[in-house]
């Protein structure tokens, strides 16, 4: 059974800097290219960022690009998502998982999502 528990999330001004981590067990961690999802109220569940089963190559949705960096640790199962001069629409439920792409989409490979870690970026 796949298990993903994202943590890091918080409340931050705007401009400040959080970083989320993601520990994945039940799945070959190194076998999947992951990824970062959030959900904002009301709104759907969009992609952030994707890696690379190894690391080598990264994805990054456009409203985040120069501001995000994903990476993972493969030694220790966990993604990780740094994020820098965050804006108030940054704020969401962030959400890791294991991830395949779809044409130009990233999806979820597994049915289920962890529980996410809240982000609040105060303006």
């Amino acid at each position: 059974q796949v298990q993903l528990v994202e943590s890091g999330g918080g409340l931050v001004q705007a401009g400040g800097s959080l970083r989320l981590s993601c520990v994945a067990s039940g799945l070959t961690f190194s076998g999947y290219s992951m990824g970062w999802f959030r959900q904002a109220a009301g709104k759907e569940r969009s992609f952030v960022a994707a890696i690379s089963r190894r690391g080598g190559s990264t994805y990054y949705a456009d409203s985040v690009k120069g501001r995000f960096t994903i990476s993972r640790d493969n030694a220790k199962n966990t993604l990780y998502l740094q994020m820098n001069s965050l804006k108030a629409e940054d704020t969401a439920v962030y959400s890791c998982a294991a991830v395949n792409l779809i044409g130009s989409n990233w999806y979820n490979a597994f049915a289920a999502w962890g529980q996410g870690t809240l982000v609040t970026v105060s303006s």
